[in-house]
C-alpha cells in the first residue's frame, strides 16, 4: 500500500456546508495560504445538502434580532446552550444568506421583493442544487484544493497541539499523512448509532445522512479533546416511512399534530423541539394513535406548494402522495420519531470550543454539526460557524510545520495493513446490526420509547466494549471495505461517550431526548454542561459552568 505524504497550511476535514464556506472564507481572508480540503465522497454531492433543501431555517426576518434567536434557541435547548456560541453565529446568519445568494442561490420573494418568510425565523429558497452552489465556490478558490474520496482517519498531536492528520483513499490503496499548521473538523454528526424506523435493506432511509458516522467526534475523544453535551440527542420527528421533514408542513400551512381521534394534542405536551416528540409517544402509548399533522381541508393551491417543496429535498414524500392517488389536502400526513442522533446543529453536541471555534486541542478548530454549544444552526449557522473558524485559523496560522516521525507513519501503515490478513468470524455489517440493537434496547432507542435507566446504560457499555473488542479482528479486501470498518470503530467509540453522557446527568431535561427513568425530573441543579475527556481507554466526566452571551471564553485546560 503506497504512503503519500503531503503539506498545507490548513486542512479542512469535510466538504459539507461549514467545510466549504470556511474555505471560501479563508481565500478571502487569507489568500496567500495553501488549503486542502478532504471529502470522503464528492464535493459537489456531499454532506447533510447533498439533496437539497426547500428553506433557510436560520434567518434574522424583519422585526427580529440576533438575540431573539439566541432566546429562541435557548428556550428549545431548556437552557442548556452556549449563549455566546449562539450570539456570534447568529449575528451573521444574514450576512452568509446574502452571499449564498450572490452565488447563485434562488430565494423566494414577494411582490415587493422581500424575502418569503416561513414562520418567525425561516425564508423559503429553492435549493436542490445549494450543495452544487457551494462546491462550485469553493473550485474557484485558486488556493484551494479538494482531494474527494480521501477518509481521514486519526489526527497527529503533539504537545497538544495538531500537527497532521491520517487519511486513507476511499477508491485506491493509498495512505496519506497530511501536516498542517491549522486544521478545521467540519465532518458532521453522527448517525447509524441507533437501529433505525425502517430495518433491514432499507436501514439507510433515516433522516440524517449515513454516511455522517461521527469521524470527526471520534478522532478528537481518541486525541483527548474535550467534548460536551452528548446526551442531548436529536430525534427528530417526520413523516411515516419517508422519514421527511415535518417542518414544511406545521411552518409552510400550520399544521397541528392531532391524534387519531382529531385532538390537537401539540399544546398538552410543549411546543419546543423534544417535547413535539414526546407528545407523539406519549399519545401513542395512551393508545391514542396513530399520531398526524392535519393537512386535510387546506387548499389545492397549498397541498400542489407543500409537493413542490418536498421535491427540493425529500421526493420520496411527493411521490408517496402519487403513488397512493392521495394529497395532502385529502388525508392527514402521518407521522412518528426516528431514532436518535448525536448532532451539534440541532442539539447542542460536540466539541467543546472557545469563542473562535477552537477545540480544547490547540490548532483544531471545529464548525458545523460537530461543533458543541450552539444548536439550531441549520445551513446558514453552519456557514456562519465555517466562516468564524476559517477567520480564527487564518489569525492562528504563523508558526512552521511541524515534523512527523517516520516510525509513526510506519506503525500506522503496518496496523492498516493487517486487517487485509486477519480472519474473522463477523463481517462491518454484522458488528453494525449488533451495535444498533444494543443502543436500541439498552440506550433508549425506538423500541423503548427513547427510555433508559442506570442499569440498562451499565449493560450497554459492557456490551459496546466487547463489540469494539471484536471490531479489531475484522477482515476487510478492499478500500471500500476499510473505509466501511473505520466508519463502524467511529460509531462503537461515540456510543460509548453518548453512554457516559446520558448515565451522569442524574434528571431528565428533555424528554425523549435523554429520558431518565431513575431521575424522571427536571432539576436545575443539573443547569450545566456536561463534558468528557477519553484517556487511556476511560471517559472521564467533568462539568462546566453556563456561559452568558455577552462573555468570552477561552480555554484553560
Amino acid at each position: 500500500m503506497k504512503t503519500i505524504q503531503l503539506e498545507t497550511d490548513i486542512l479542512i476535514l469535510g466538504g459539507g456546508a461549514a467545510g466549504c464556506y470556511a474555505a471560501i472564507t479563508l481565500q478571502d481572508k487569507e489568500p496567500e495560504a495553501k488549503v486542502l480540503i478532504l471529502e470522503k465522497a464528492n464535493i459537489k454531492r456531499s454532506g447533510c445538502l447533498a439533496a437539497g433543501v426547500n428553506a433557510l431555517n436560520a434567518y434574522i426576518v424583519p422585526g427580529k434580532t440576533p438575540e431573539f434567536y439566541v432566546d429562541y434557541a435557548k428556550k428549545d435547548a431548556h437552557g442548556i446552550v452556549r449563549e455566546d456560541l449562539l450570539l456570534s453565529m447568529s449575528e451573521r446568519l444574514n450576512k452568509v444568506t446574502h452571499h449564498l445568494e450572490q452565488l447563485g442561490l434562488v430565494i423566494l420573494k414577494d411582490e415587493n421583493g422581500n424575502y418569503v418568510t416561513r414562520g418567525n425565523r425561516n425564508i423559503k429558497i429553492n435549493g436542490e442544487n445549494i450543495k452544487p452552489i457551494l462546491a462550485q465556490a469553493v473550485e474557484a478558490c485558486p488556493n484551494v484544493t479538494v482531494m474527494n474520496h480521501v477518509n481521514a482517519v486519526d489526527y497527529i498531536v503533539k504537545d497538544n497541539t495538531v500537527i497532521g492528520v491520517f487519511a486513507n483513499d476511499v477508491l485506491e490503496e493509498k495512505l496519506y499523512v497530511i501536516r498542517c499548521k491549522a486544521c478545521i473538523c467540519a465532518t458532521g454528526g453522527a448517525a447509524g448509532l441507533y437501529r433505525p424506523n425502517n430495518p433491514g435493506f432499507s436501514r439507510h432511509k433515516m433522516w440524517y445522512p449515513p454516511f455522517n458516522t461521527g469521524a470527526g467526534y471520534a478522532m478528537g475523544i481518541r486525541a483527548g479533546a474535550e467534548m460536551t453535551t452528548f446526551e442531548m440527542r436529536f430525534i427528530a420527528l417526520r413523516c411515516k416511512d419517508t422519514i421527511a421533514p415535518t417542518g414544511t408542513l406545521a411552518q409552510g400551512v400550520g399544521a397541528k399534530q392531532v391524534n387519531s381521534r382529531g385532538e390537537v394534542y401539540e399544546q398538552k405536551y410543549g411546543l419546543t423541539t423534544s417535547q413535539r416528540v414526546y407528545g407523539t409517544v406519549m399519545e401513542n402509548k395512551l393508545g391514542h394513535g396513530p399520531c398526524y399533522l392535519r393537512t386535510k381541508g387546506i387548499s389545492s393551491e397549498q397541498a400542489d406548494s407543500l409537493k413542490r417543496a418536498y421535491l427540493n429535498m425529500a421526493p420520496s414524500q411527493t411521490l408517496k402522495w402519487l403513488e397512493n392517488g392521495s394529497s395532502p389536502d385529502e388525508e392527514n400526513v402521518e407521522i412518528e420519531g426516528t431514532e436518535p442522533y448525536i448532532i451539534g446543529g440541532h442539539t447542542a453536541s460536540g466539541y467543546w470550543v472557545d469563542s473562535n471555534r477552537m477545540s480544547t486541542i490547540d490548532g483544531l478548530f471545529a464548525a458545523g454539526d460537530v461543533a458543541g454549544g450552539s444548536p439550531q444552526k441549520y445551513v446558514t449557522g453552519a456557514l456562519a460557524e465555517g466562516e468564524i473558524a476559517g477567520e480564527a485559523a487564518a489569525a492562528y496560522v504563523s508558526h512552521e510545520l511541524a515534523t512527523i516521525s517516520e516510525d509513526y507513519v510506519q506503525q500506522q501503515a503496518e496496523a492498516i495493513q493487517n486487517y487485509f490478513t486477519k480472519e474473522s468470524l463477523f463481517t462491518t455489517e454484522q458488528l453494525e446490526e449488533a451495535m444498533q440493537g444494543v443502543m436500541d434496547h439498552y440506550a433508549g432507542g425506538i423500541s423503548r420509547d427513547y427510555a433508559f435507566t442506570e442499569s440498562s446504560l451499565e449493560l450497554a457499555d459492557q456490551k459496546i466494549q466487547r463489540l469494539i473488542t471484536l471490531s479489531d479482528s475484522v477482515h476487510v479486501s478492499d478500500m471500500q471495505e476499510l473505509t466501511r470498518l473505520f466508519e463502524l470503530k467511529e460509531r462503537l467509540l461515540v456510543c460509548r461517550v453518548v453512554i457516559a453522557h446520558l448515565a451522569d446527568r442524574k434528571e431528565t431535561r428533555w424528554h425523549c431526548f435523554a429520558e431518565n427513568l431513575n431521575y424522571p425530573e427536571t432539576d436545575d441543579r443539573w443547569l450545566k454542561y456536561v463534558n468528557s475527556r477519553y484517556k487511556d481507554g476511560e471517559i472521564h466526566m467533568l462539568h462546566r459552568e453556563l456561559v452568558g452571551r455577552y462573555e468570552t471564553y477561552e480555554h484553560s485546560h
